[in-house]
């Protein structure tokens, strides 16, 4: 294949998603938009959100204030109308609250619940929870997280009241009856304390012990007490460190054993700050690291080689009936003044040529279409 996606003579019903890495709304995001929150912080470099506004400024030019809910997203949206996803999943990285008391460490992020009209304006339908940094201001800003998500009409995943809240699924129903299943967990090793954990009376996350087989089948069992036929099943995880290539061989291993044992359909990955590998196993896609797609990172000096201001919009398409994919196009951006452009062809080619390089120990090439979208080629797809 080049430059398009893998086209079948009889191409079977299929139904696309929009999944992405961490999105995070809060600290000088939250301060530009239309109901900016307390910019107080307790970080050890910054004692007011507005710095991180300032740090863009000085980096990229100005940036206006007080800006309609669509701002941030820019060219991102249009991406979204051309696509048309049947659901669109983010890893919500910031606690929608108003909380005042804040956990000691080192960096907390939230976002006022009056600017909840910045994900509507996206049309997300589900915020995955299962990250480090959705109890940054403790039990009460989780609890106003997901009451503030709630009656936005969102769905979450990933964190609740109790470790059967946390460990649900959100359920996307599809105009033909099918539903697409979200489950959502998180690892101490994408920085989540371990006792950030739900149990039967405290509000959490859904964390994994380890990669262990116990784990696994906890998981492989939840997944069967909901899933029927025609259902699309997600495993949407936050794991491995911020920055770098490598996938530990524990993490590809359970990667696989949720498609084996599990049966998971498509495995999301998030936590790292730039896009990590892919690949293509029995079928079913594996996103090791999504990288962030919206942040206030700007003007932060360090690990500029991995490019971290790029993103990536991810489209799987997945076969209707088997949950395998039949090809994945990937939408590159460039974050600047708290909002998503789309790259510049130099950008793009920067990308593809980085990612390739990436991608190929994992069976996987990157093909380039005419308008820079990025695509898993003909050859990937053969080591399903």
């Amino acid at each position: 294949m080049k430059g398009g996606p893998l086209h079948t003579p009889a191409a079977p019903r299929s139904v696309t998603l929009f999944v992405c890495g961490d999105v995070m709304l809060g600290r000088g995001i939250d301060q530009i938009l239309m109901h900016p929150g307390d910019p107080s912080l307790h970080e050890p470099a910054a004692k007011s959100a507005v710095e991180y506004v300032g740090l863009a400024e000085a980096l990229n030019g100005a940036i206006p204030r007080l800006v309609e809910p669509s701002y941030v997203w820019g060219d991102a949206l249009a991406a979204l109308t051309d696509a048309n996803p049947a659901a669109r999943i983010i890893n919500l990285e910031t606690s929608v609250t108003t909380s005042t008391f804040f956990a000691p460490k080192g960096i907390n992020y939230k976002m006022n619940p009056a600017n909840i009209a910045c994900l509507k304006a996206a049309g997300i339908d589900c915020c995955v929870l299962a990250n480090n940094h959705v109890l940054d201001f403790g039990s009460q800003g989780l609890l106003e997280t997901l009451e503030s998500l709630r009656r936005a009409g969102l769905k979450t995943a990933g964190a609740g009241r109790d470790v059967t809240e946390a460990e649900a699924p959100a359920i996307i129903d599809l105009y033909d009856g099918g539903r697409v299943l979200i489950f959502a967990f998180g690892h101490s090793s994408g920085g989540i304390p371990r006792n950030w954990a739900a149990g039967a009376n405290r509000p959490g996350v859904s964390l994994l012990p380890d990669f262990s087989e116990r784990a696994l089948t906890g998981i492989a069992q939840r997944v069967s007490a909901v899933r029927r036929d025609g259902d699309m099943t997600i495993a949407s995880i936050h794991w491995g460190g911020n920055w770098g290539y490598a996938i530990g061989e524990a993490q590809r291993r359970f990667a696989h054993r949720l498609i084996d044992v599990a049966g998971f359909d498509l495995v999301h990955g998030h936590s790292s700050h730039h896009p990590r590998p892919l690949e293509v196993y029995r079928g079913r896609l594996i996103l090791y690291g999504c990288g962030d797609f919206l942040n206030d990172y700007e003007g932060i000096a360090g690990y500029e080689e991995f490019r971290g201001e790029l993103s990536l919009m991810y489209l799987p398409r997945l076969c209707a009936a088997t949950g395998r994919l039949i090809d994945l196009r990937m939408v590159p951006f460039r974050i600047a003044r708290f909002r998503l452009h789309r790259a510049s062809d130099a950008d793009a080619v920067w990308l593809r040529q980085r990612l390739d390089a990436v991608f190929q120990p994992f069976g996987v090439s990157i093909d380039r279409d005419a308008r820079g979208d990025l695509w898993v080629s003909a050859s990937g797809l053969r080591q399903a």
